[in-house]
C-alpha cells in the first residue's frame, strides 16, 4: 500500500472508531443489516458495517448458516416485480424502466455486501466470509444463488484493471515471503532456506497480483526459472548443488508453479492474466529469452487410471501414457480431463513434451507416476491456439506427444 493509500485509510479507520465508540448497539445482525441498507450517512453506514463484520467473525459455522439463510431468504429478488418491471421495460424501453427492471433483478443482498465493502479490509473479510460459503454449500447446497452474487461482485471487484504485479524476492517484506510459503500449492517449501534457493539466485524470479484492498494479501503468484534449454525434471531445477547462471545468459523461462492463495476467489481467473503480464515484464527486462514453458504437474493422471479400470490404455512407457491422456482424455463435454490442461491450453499454450521421473516426490508419484509436462507459450501461435481450443476443443500439441500418444493402444474409448 502506498503511502497516500495508507494515510487515506488511517484517517478513514479514525472516522469510524470515533462513530462506534459512542454507541453500543443492541440490534440483532439481521436488524443491523436492514438498517445498514437504509443508511444514508457515510459515518453512521461505515459503523454498522463494521458491526456486522465483526459480529460475522465471532460467529461459529451453524450460526454463519444461519446467517447465510437469512441473506438467500430475506435478501432474495421478487420474481412478480421482475416480471412487472420487464413487462414495463417492454412496453415503453427507456432509462427509466430498464433502471427499475435492473433494480429488481438485482437482489439487496448484493447492495450489503456493497455497503459492507465500506469499512478499510472488509474486502478480504468478503473473500473469507466466501470461502466459509464454498464449504457449507457442499451440505446445504441451496445456498447456491448467494455464492453466484459473490462471484458476481468479485469478478468486477478483482478485474485485471485492479491488480498490480509485484515482483516478489529475497528482500520483499517477511510477512509477504512467510505467505509464499503458506500458500504454496505446488513444490512445497519447507524452509527458509528452501525458499532462498527460490527468490535470491540471479536466474530465478517470481512474482504476484495483488489488490489495493487487501494490502500484502497475495491473489497468485508464479515462481520462474530462467534456464539455457526446456528443463525436464523439477528435481533437477530445485536442487540444492545447482549452479545458478547469470540471467543474461538465460533463453529460456519456466514457469514451474503456480498457485491461487485465496480459496474465497476460487473460479475468479487470474492466471492468464498474470502468465501474459510476466511474459511481457520478462521479455522486456531480458530479451535473450526466446522461449516460455511451463513445467507442470499432471495432477488427475493416475485419478482417471483408477476410473478406468480395465479400460485404461496399456504401455510401459509412462511419458506415452501421459501423451495418450492429455490429448485423448476428455469430460463428457469435450473439455481435457486434466484441469491443469485445461488451464493452459485454454490460455493459448501446446503440450510440448511430457518427462517421465520428472517429480519423484511422494506427491508427484501419487500424482502421475512421476511424470510432468511442457506446456509452451509461442507468442506467435497464443491466439490461434486459443481460438481452436475454445471453439473446437482441439488440444493443440507437439509432433512429439502426438507420436507418443498415438503409439499407446487403448482398451476401452469409453474413459
Amino acid at each position: 500500500m502506498s503511502y497516500f493509500s495508507g494515510l487515506i485509510s488511517t484517517v478513514f479507520e479514525r472516522r469510524y472508531r470515533k462513530a462506534r465508540s459512542s454507541e453500543v448497539d443492541g440490534r440483532t445482525t439481521t436488524e443491523l443489516c436492514a438498517a445498514l441498507l437504509g443508511s444514508h450517512g457515510e459515518i453512521s453506514g461505515v459503523a454498522l458495517a463494521r458491526n456486522i463484520l465483526d459480529r460475522y467473525a465471532g460467529m461459529n459455522l451453524e450460526e454463519k448458516a444461519a446467517f447465510f439463510d437469512f441473506m438467500i431468504h430475506e435478501m432474495e429478488i421478487v420474481p412478480e416485480d421482475v416480471t412487472a418491471a420487464l413487462h414495463a421495460y417492454q412496453e415503453a424501453p427507456s432509462k427509466k424502466t430498464y433502471l427499475a427492471f435492473a433494480d429488481a433483478c438485482e437482489p439487496r443482498r448484493q447492495e450489503l455486501a456493497r455497503r459492507l465493502n465500506q469499512v478499510p479490509g472488509a474486502t478480504g473479510q468478503l473473500v473469507s466470509m466466501r470461502m466459509d460459503l464454498l464449504g457449507l454449500m457442499k451440505e446445504h447446497p441451496h445456498l447456491g444463488p448467494l455464492d453466484v452474487d459473490f462471484k458476481h461482485l468479485f469478478s468486477s471487484w478483482f478485474n485485471r484493471g485492479f491488480l498490480v504485479l509485484r515482483p516478489i524476492n529475497w528482500d520483499s517484506p517477511a510477512n509477504i515471503l512467510e505467505k509464499i510459503i503458506a500458500y504454496e500449492a505446488v513444490h512445497s517449501i519447507d524452509s527458509w532456506d528452501d525458499l532462498r534457493l527460490r527468490l535470491k539466485p540471479s536466474d530465478r524470479r517470481c512474482f504476484g497480483f495483488f489488490h489495493p484492498a487487501m494490502g500484502d494479501e497475495p491473489l497468485i503468484f508464479v515462481e520462474v526459472a530462467l534456464t539455457k534449454g526446456i528443463p525436464n525434471s523439477v528435481q533437477g531445477l530445485l536442487a540444492e548443488d545447482r549452479s545458478a547462471i547469470d540471467a543474461e545468459e538465460a533463453n529460456t523461462a519456466v514457469f514451474y508453479s503456480i498457485s491461487n492463495c485465496q480459496s474465497g476467489l476460487a473460479g475468479i481467473s487470474f492466471g492468464n492474466s498474470l502468465i501474459k503480464q510476466v511474459v511481457a515484464d520478462l521479455s522486456k527486462e531480458l530479451p535473450s529469452l526466446t522461449t516460455f514453458v511451463t513445467l507442470s504437474p499432471i495432477p488427475s493422471l493416475n485419478r482417471w487410471i483408477a476410473q478406468a479400470g480395465h479400460g485404461a490404455p496399456k504401455t510401459e512407457d509412462d511419458a506415452a501414457l501421459a501423451a495418450y491422456y492429455l490429448t485423448q482424455a476428455k469430460r463428457a463435454d469435450g473439455m481435457p480431463y486434466d484441469p491443469v490442461a485445461r488451464f493452459h491450453l485454454g490460455n493459448g499454450a501446446m503440450v510440448h513434451a511430457v518427462h517421465a521421473e520428472a517429480d519423484t516426490s511422494d506427491n508427484g508419484r501419487a500424482q502421475s507416476n512421476g511424470t510432468m509436462v511442457n506446456y509452451l507459450y509461442d507468442l506467435n501461435q497464443i491466439s490461434q491456439n486459443h481460438e481452436q481450443f475454445v471453439g473446437e476443443k482441439t488440444v493443440v500439441a507437439s509432433e512429439g506427444v502426438r507420436t507418443l500418444s498415438a503409439s499407446v493402444a487403448p482398451q476401452s474409448q469409453g474413459v
